[in-house]
């Protein structure tokens, strides 16, 4: 067994790695050739903390195994990251356990990239401006991904702690793209591109604020109760998603179904856009909206990668027991 630990993540995975890795999950699970087990994600009574597991099986790549963890609001004070998790990879002829995996650095991986996959394939050729909505943790993994999808030439960004946004800002500077702190409303008028990365369970993006053409990548919703836009908004664009079953569940899209103002019918998955199998974008003032709840099949796929570079650099762990 292979123990690859949370310092060197970063040494045996890039961005490319992840769009590439996230991409092909999204079109095996549209083949149905992957799929992902229920999630399980609970509210443990101690430290405020949710807890779960994400889990599932893709028979081409042979990537089974779960992830293990979920969010303590209170680590930033103990100069820990909020979000704590640890994949496990299994053999998928013997169900042996093949390799434990930091989980942590990945999480924010793959999140940035499903966001980049779906400006990708369904933001308008010509996006320029770029809306971030939220600073935490992930958010600046976000910017980096989805700032490579287009020749973006600003960054507007939100945060209810407008302070926070320094780190955004950095990041900007580093890519060397004007920034600029806004209103919710002034990020709306501005962006042909929306990121929302936040853990509110209140809507944020008002329906009316989004303009026509905008693409929204929801990716902080991945939890019953949960909610980022108005619910109203979903009923009005074209809806894409990472997986239907938790999109309706724990993804933005469980307002918007339970208030009858979109039907579970008519959202999209975005593997089958990347399969050829859905147009995607059809018009240039066609609002598209992804709902990324983020699928255990993401964060195996990542975590092979790395497992596999590791190995051949002689950096694993390598556990007999």
């Amino acid at each position: 067994m292979y123990v690859i630990p949370e310092a060197i993540i970063g040494d045996h995975i890039s961005r490319d790695d992840c769009f590439e890795a996230v991409e092909q999950v999204f079109a095996s699970m549209a083949a149905k050739t992957a799929y992902n087990f229920p999630v399980i994600r609970e509210a443990i009574g101690h430290a405020d903390a949710l807890y779960g597991f994400k889990s599932g099986f893709d028979r081409n790549a042979l990537n089974l195994g779960l992830k293990s963890g979920g969010y303590w609001p209170d680590n930033a004070e103990k100069g820990l990251t909020n979000h704590q998790s640890t994949v496990f990879l299994f053999d998928a002829d013997t169900g042996k356990c093949s390799a434990i995996v930091g989980g942590n650095l990945l999480t924010a991986l793959r999140t940035a990239a499903a966001a980049a996959v779906s400006v990708g394939h369904l933001a308008r050729p010509d996006a320029r401006v770029l809306g971030i909505l939220g600073a935490g943790h992930q958010a600046a993994f976000q910017l980096r991904a989805v700032a490579e999808q287009r020749k973006f030439e600003k960054i507007v960004a939100w945060n209810r702690s407008p302070e926070k946004l320094v780190s955004l800002e950095a990041v900007s500077n580093e890519l060397g793209l004007p920034f600029e702190c806004v209103s919710v409303e002034g990020l709306c008028e501005q962006s042909d591109v929306i990121v929302t990365i936040t853990s509110s369970h209140d809507p944020i993006v008002p329906s009316h604020l989004v303009r026509p053409g905008t693409h929204v990548a929801c990716m902080g919703t991945d939890t019953k109760g949960k909610q980022e836009v108005d619910a109203a908004l979903m009923g009005r664009v074209s809806v894409f998603t990472d997986q239907i079953a938790q999109s309706i569940t724990i993804g933005e899209a469980q307002h918007a179904v339970a208030d009858g103002s979109l039907r579970e019918i008519d959202i999209i998955e975005l593997g089958a856009v990347i399969n050829g199998a859905h147009p995607g974008r059809v018009s240039r003032e066609e609002i598209t909206l992804f709902d990324g709840t983020g699928v255990g099949l993401q964060d195996l796929a990542v975590a092979a990668t790395v497992v596999e570079r590791a190995c051949a650099a002689g950096t694993a762990m390598d556990i007999k027991f």
